[in-house]
């Protein structure tokens, strides 16, 4: 929601700008200035970005437009999930956990959070670091380097999106100079018309330009820095969780591998200490 508030902004101002200076904003709707930028903004995208990038792009933006970034009530379930995960392997040992992480869909802990569980990439990146430790093919000191691993990977892949959207974000203006140029030839070809026709053409090839940047850094340079922003909060989660997974793999008690997870979290997204280890033991306890 507070993107389209910021885009409204945006539109707002620029049209009211240029109402008070005596525009009028009809003058600047032409269609054919919006399907030459519009067209090869698509068409640059589509050349720049093979078809599991497009794809992220479109999944990144519409993230960005809905807002929906780990909260406070999602890094709470994610405690909670840990929690009773290691509780499990604590009190009836790590082959306990086999069934949990085996079908996480069928899991009791699991599905007493569908927030985190419908989330297959958390799930699978739990899952993942937990299937070592149970199996014990690696040493405690060795998950921390492969949880780490596959963050990075998450950020490569949340990196594409971001250079897509760069690129047309700054091929925009120039995109907008293609569509003046377009507009001045076909002034050019009616210039025996008189000047009213001349004018109309004119202002049609300057609405191409100023659409060109407009867009550029009206919309599309602002979401992509919004898009940032949002892959810096997921990896923040991703890093939340690592950082349970590998203390609790280094033997550190179940409460404690939490605290330090927690205290890998902006302030504003979790509780004080005792706060969070007396909600942590009230989820137990209603169990």
């Amino acid at each position: 929601m507070l993107i389209f508030i910021g885009y409204f902004v945006v539109v707002a101002a620029t049209l009211g700008g240029f109402m008070l200076a005596g525009g009028n904003p009809a003058v600047l709707m032409h269609v054919s200035e919006f399907v030459v930028i519009g067209g090869i903004g698509m068409g640059v995208l589509i050349v720049a970005s093979p078809k599991d990038v497009m794809i992220n792009t479109i999944r990144a933006a519409t993230t960005a437009i809905k807002g929906t970034l780990p909260g406070r009530d999602d890094y709470m379930d994610l405690l909670k999930v840990l929690y009773e995960l290691f509780l499990t392997g604590k009190k009836s040992g790590l082959i306990a956990l086999d069934e949990h992480v085996s079908e996480p869909e069928n899991s009791s802990i699991f599905q007493k959070y569908p927030r985190f569980l419908k989330n297959k990439e958390q799930v699978e990146f739990l899952c993942n670091g937990l299937k070592p430790i149970i199996d014990g093919k690696i040493k405690p000191e060795q998950l921390q380097p492969l949880l780490e691993a596959e963050i990075e990977t998450k950020e490569r892949e949340a990196h594409g999106p971001v250079t897509v959207l760069n690129l047309v974000g700054d091929s925009l203006p120039g995109i907008g100079i293609i569509a003046a140029v377009l507009g001045i030839i076909n002034t050019m070809a009616a210039i025996s018309e008189g000047p009213e026709v001349v004018g109309e053409r004119v202002a049609a090839a300057l609405t191409g330009t100023f659409l060109g940047i407009l867009g550029a850094y009206g919309f599309v340079n602002p979401l992509t820095n919004r898009i940032k922003f949002n892959d810096e909060s997921t990896v923040q989660y991703y890093n939340c969780m690592a950082t349970a997974l590998s203390a609790y793999a280094r033997g550190l008690a179940p409460i404690m591998a939490i605290e330090l997870a927690r205290r890998n979290v902006d302030a504003k997204l979790l509780p004080g200490a005792d706060e969070l280890e007396q909600t942590l033991k009230a989820a137990i306890s209603a169990r």
